[in-house]
């Protein structure tokens, strides 16, 4: 089950589990409440027939899904890829991801704009909203199988920080100051 914490601003290590010590856990529904970040817990060893994720994905209205593994022997370029999946930037489109095997970081930017870290094993599927500021990195096992899903074609375009004045992102800064996020 996905693990979230404050961390602190330092960028030395991209993949250090905890920089505060201890650290402050965040909870899933402060995570959702925060920033806007959902996650669904998917049983990876039946999610091809067990209709969960179908149903997720209709009610959401993904149509395109592919698979990225990020490891040394697996992707291209590996430390350059892995060098920008880390830089901080935002999408116009949220980010899905579901996680098969291994591990990684994703961190997200709070309200307060503070560094949140979610920590993503096998079965844990979390949606990124469009706008918000965030960045990937590896955890030390340097492995992870993801599959990624969208609604229509797929947009892969970063926007690196700053990136204010895009209307994706005055659309996430005015939910979450008038708002907030609501489950439905």
């Amino acid at each position: 089950m996905v693990r979230a914490w404050y961390m602190d601003n330092e960028k030395s290590d991209q993949r250090l589990e905890h920089h505060r010590n201890p650290p402050k856990f965040v909870s899933l529904e402060e995570l959702f409440t925060i920033c806007g970040v959902e996650y669904f817990p998917i049983n990876v060893n039946t999610y091809a027939t067990d209709g969960v994720l179908d149903e997720i994905k209709k009610k959401r209205g993904y149509t395109y899904e592919d698979q990225i593994t990020c490891s040394k022997e697996c992707l291209p370029n590996y430390e350059e890829k892995l060098k920008n999946f880390f830089t901080e930037h935002l999408h116009t489109d949220e980010e899905i991801r579901l996680v098969v095997e291994g591990s990684g970081y994703f961190d997200v930017r709070d309200n307060n704009d503070e560094w949140i870290r979610i920590e993503v094993v096998p079965g844990d599927m979390i949606a990124i909203p469009s706008g918000i500021y965030h960045r990937f990195t590896l955890d030390s096992k340097n492995f992870i199988k993801a599959k990624r899903f969208f609604i229509g074609e797929p947009v892969w375009t970063p926007h690196n920080r700053p990136a204010d004045d895009m209307e994706c992102r005055k659309q996430y800064l005015q939910k979450l100051s008038t708002t907030g996020f609501i489950t439905a």
